[in-house]
């Protein structure tokens, strides 16, 4: 018997998937317990509609990613710090200072998990910074160190 999973189901699937299943199996326990429903018209035209919604969201994300890269790409911010002698810092540069002086400077705001630091930023300079906006979006751009 082919059933729409409506939860999540061991060693069966997913919720919102289509199985074939045994049909004592489906009458004894997946269809009392409302873990799953026949899968006939209605049922298969629901998992098209929640499929065809959840890759339209996907997409909107995506679009929203791509905006805010395009917009980070090439960016260079500017980090006031206090130094000692030879010029190091006070401790350091860290990801929650650069998305805090993001968020100032672009008027909204960047998860510091984020953004990715190649190394310790510890002297003043530029340094070049990675923020993955999206899963396969990244945006470089490049933090400035001043006194």
């Amino acid at each position: 018997m082919k059933v729409v999973l409506k939860k999540d189901v061991k060693a069966i699937g997913k919720k919102d998937e289509m199985h074939e299943v045994s049909d004592g199996y489906a009458r004894n326990y997946l269809l009392p317990r409302g873990l799953a429903v026949a899968a006939d018209a209605a049922a298969l035209n629901e998992v098209k509609a929640k499929a065809a919604a959840s890759e339209h969201h996907a997409a909107e994300e995506l679009a929203k990613a791509q905006e805010l890269a395009a917009k980070l790409n090439g960016l260079s911010i500017t980090i006031k710090a206090k130094a000692g002698k030879g010029g190091r810092l006070f401790g350091s540069v860290t990801s929650k200072d650069i998305a805090a002086a993001l968020s100032e400077k672009l008027g909204q705001t960047i998860d510091k998990r984020k953004i990715v630091l190649d190394a310790e930023i510890k002297n003043f300079g530029a340094y070049p910074v990675e923020i993955k906006v999206y899963p396969k979006v990244a945006a470089k751009l490049t933090v400035q160190v001043e006194e």
